[in-house]
């Protein structure tokens, strides 16, 4: 089940609400628990994905009073919960990747078969070791009602897409947390953005990345390829912020402050800026659980350098168990020391030509996101520049004016809504009945693509 569905807009949402609202709220938490569980259970492929769902939620609730009450075994058990944690994200989601590089390397025969992974486990698996890694460094206590901790775990707004949200940002929240109209509202308006930039923005752009993928990268245009990926970046952008704003929204409604995950990151003037806007809640668990314990940047460039290059291989490795996410992860790694030691303080004084790089730039960069085969690769990469490519004619002259004619409405809806210009307005209409009555079109809107089947799955899904 997803949010941008029909089945969880007017079945499942409802249902909880009522009996949200319908208890008192000390049993506000269990209704949350449960009925998260069975978001989850209604999403996953394997009943037994639930069971090991929740023997992790267990086994690091316990381990938690452990890593507090010990004194002298602090660290065994913080490694035993962490080596728990990240054994089954390793089996579920790199298991195949290793056997067929061991395989492909060493000449062996090890039987490699295609686990289903379970979804959201890249998510709650970092969410569970961000708490133990917290409670062993002091800066929360251990949660004591496992009603608490599982209802912080599987809050099904964040639960299988993120944003990554850590046990110290809702512990007081858990506990007690105000419920009145205004969050109602607030939470019902932030939902339909989300659900808007989902429906009405990302999956219409993916029809063209899903058109040329129908034709052939190697039957494509150079104008036409560009359009592509730019497409590509516009929708995964808007799917995944689109997903946060709804998982913030349904949050507000019920209390909880979920952290914000996007700041206008097509703003960006560097790559560095980028990734401080971008998914920020990733980014933020890296740096606390990976870039400072190891030092961070406080002991000389050369530490600096090589906690950086750890934190974007891991955070390559994070997003797929394929070369190319390695791949992209270490590009990124190289443009963002470059811009530390050397081009940052250039386009950060120039920010037309920095804003002009970042175009260019961030396109290429989801390009070896999006295309998981490297000999495909080349060949859209041989298409974006001729140059380097084998050549080729498109199939069908001047492809991109068509596509163009198609798409255009939703480039620019894209491109202004990517700008700050929309919040400003909305901040100043927010209160308004015109705001609400747009806010119903988009609404509205939406569940007529949804109803006609324009939808596609959230793309982080497969994270």
């Amino acid at each position: 089940m997803v949010f941008s569905s029909l089945e969880f807009i007017f079945i499942f949402l409802p249902a909880f609400f009522i009996a949200y609202a319908a208890v008192p709220q000390k049993y506000r938490n269990f209704i949350l628990f449960t009925a998260s569980v069975i978001f989850y259970g209604l999403g996953v492929k394997k009943p037994v994905y639930i069971i090991l769902f929740l023997l992790t939620l267990l086994l690091n609730f316990i381990v938690g009073q452990f890593i507090e009450n010990a004194k002298k075994t602090k660290k065994l058990w913080l490694f035993f919960g962490v080596a728990f944690n990240f054994w089954w994200l390793i089996f579920f989601k790199y298991w195949g990747f290793l056997g067929e590089n061991i395989n492909a390397l060493f000449k062996t025969g090890l039987t490699v078969k295609d686990i289903i992974l379970p979804i959201g486990i890249s998510f709650y698996t970092f969410q569970n070791v961000s708490y133990i890694a917290d409670v062993y460094r002091g800066t929360v206590r251990a949660e004591k009602n496992l009603i608490n901790y599982g209802a912080y775990l599987t809050m099904f707004p964040q639960l299988i897409a993120g944003p990554i949200v850590t046990y110290q940002t809702v512990a007081q929240q858990l506990r007690t947390r105000t419920h009145n109209i205004r969050l109602v509202e607030d939470g019902l308006k932030t939902f339909t953005i989300g659900l808007g930039y989902k429906v009405l923005i990302a999956n219409q752009l993916s029809g063209l990345w899903n058109d040329i993928a129908m034709i052939g990268y190697e039957s494509v245009s150079t104008p036409l390829a560009w359009m592509g990926i730019f497409a590509y970046s516009f929708q995964l952008y808007f799917d995944f912020n689109g997903y946060s704003l709804m998982a913030i929204g349904l949050g507000r409604i019920m209390g909880f402050e979920i952290p914000k995950n996007f700041d206008y990151p097509y703003l960006s003037v560097t790559m560095t800026e980028f990734w401080r806007r971008w998914h920020i809640t990733l980014g933020t668990w890296f740096k606390e659980n990976v870039y400072f314990p190891l030092g961070g940047s406080r002991r000389g460039p050369s530490k600096t350098l090589r906690n950086t290059f750890i934190v974007w291989l891991f955070t390559g490795v994070w997003h797929g168990a394929s070369w190319n996410f390695i791949v992209w992860g270490l590009v990124l790694f190289a443009i963002i020391m470059s811009e530390k030691f050397w081009t940052g303080k250039f386009l950060n004084k120039y920010k037309f030509i920095g804003h002009c790089y970042m175009i260019l730039i961030i396109p290429l960069t989801w390009l070896l996101f999006a295309i998981t085969d490297f000999e495909r690769l080349g060949v859209y990469f041989g298409r974006l520049i001729p140059i380097f490519g084998k050549g080729g004619t498109a199939v069908l002259e001047n492809d991109y004016v068509t596509s163009w004619e198609t798409y255009r409405i939703f480039f620019v809806a894209a491109f202004i809504f990517s700008t700050k210009l929309p919040e400003i307005i909305y901040k100043k209409i927010k209160n308004s009945m015109f705001c609400a009555l747009v806010l119903l079109a988009v609404f509205w809107g939406s569940v007529y693509c949804m109803y006609k089947g324009m939808n596609d799955p959230f793309m982080y899904f497969r994270f």
